[in-house]
């Protein structure tokens, strides 16, 4: 069995990390260690987090400077010793066999680049989370893959960890789009469960009311992916189409929404050589 290493950064997120990190004991796979990183919390994480450390030596707890999730995520990873990673925010759970079914998809296909299982929101909605399916050409336009997917170590150390440049946001689509631009299998599977917690205010909420944000944020992935994106004039099309998306606010404005891209992204094609 591979080890597997879960890493948990908190800032400020004490009152939903005993959730999380119970979903991490009652897996029915039992060769893995929890790194739990404090990011500067002012809460009661510490506390929290050293009680989980007496009750499972399996946990592990460290505090860091407040330096944002990226900064944490790879703090984490360094003081981990696992085969396979698998980050998993403070205020999420997941399923009981989720490391069991993801490790076993990992190790048995060495193509296999990330696996994460099938989304479910709840907390302020309670839903099943629809994401579209995954393709690299989809990738380049959104992200569709949450945190919660397992990838490789080795993966982890010849990417250099999560941008730590990415101080709003988004920092999780970088990765993936340093992960996957050269190949790989990506696999969705419904043989387990991620529980994704809605909040009436959260750092993702809060982003997607933040134009400016959000465009610097994505401004900055097409420009370092330029490889990717092709010309600069491919770039300007995507910032057509964030300007276009935070403006929507209705069904029709949805609708008229994706026509729109849908033009957009046959230009972008065009330009990259991607063929239809």
């Amino acid at each position: 069995m591979n080890l597997v290493s879960i890493i948990v950064p908190c800032y400020n997120q004490a009152q939903y990390l005993d959730e999380c990190l119970e979903s991490v004991l009652n897996q029915t796979y039992s060769n893995w260690e929890c790194i739990i990183v404090n990011d500067g919390s002012t809460d009661k994480t510490g506390a929290l987090a050293e009680n989980w450390c007496i009750k499972d030596k399996r946990f592990q707890y460290f505090e860091k400077e407040n330096g944002g999730v990226a900064s944490a995520r790879n703090y984490g990873v360094s003081k981990s010793n696992g085969e396979f990673i698998l980050p998993l925010d403070a205020d999420d759970y997941i399923g009981e066999n989720y490391i069991e079914i993801c490790e076993h998809e990992m190790n048995t296909n060495s193509k296999l680049k990330l696996v994460y299982g099938d989304p479910f929101k709840f907390g302020e909605v309670n839903e099943k989370w629809n994401l579209p399916e995954y393709s690299f050409e989809n990738l380049l336009q959104f992200n569709m893959i949450f945190c919660t997917a397992m990838y490789r170590r080795s993966d982890f150390d010849r990417i250099g960890g999560y941008d730590e440049n990415m101080k709003h946001s988004a920092e999780d689509w970088d990765f993936w789009i340093c992960l996957l631009k050269d190949g790989g299998d990506v696999l969705k599977t419904t043989k387990c469960l991620f529980y994704y917690r809605i909040k009436e205010e959260s750092r993702n909420s809060n982003l997607s009311h933040d134009n400016v944000k959000v465009n610097t944020s994505s401004n900055y992935i097409f420009n370092k992916h330029r490889d990717c994106y092709g010309s600069e004039n491919s770039i300007e099309l995507y910032i057509k189409y964030l300007d276009l998306k935070s403006k929507l606010n209705n069904l029709d404005g949805y609708l008229s929404f994706k026509a729109t891209v849908s033009i957009l992204m046959k230009k972008i094609k065009r330009k990259v050589g991607i063929s239809s």
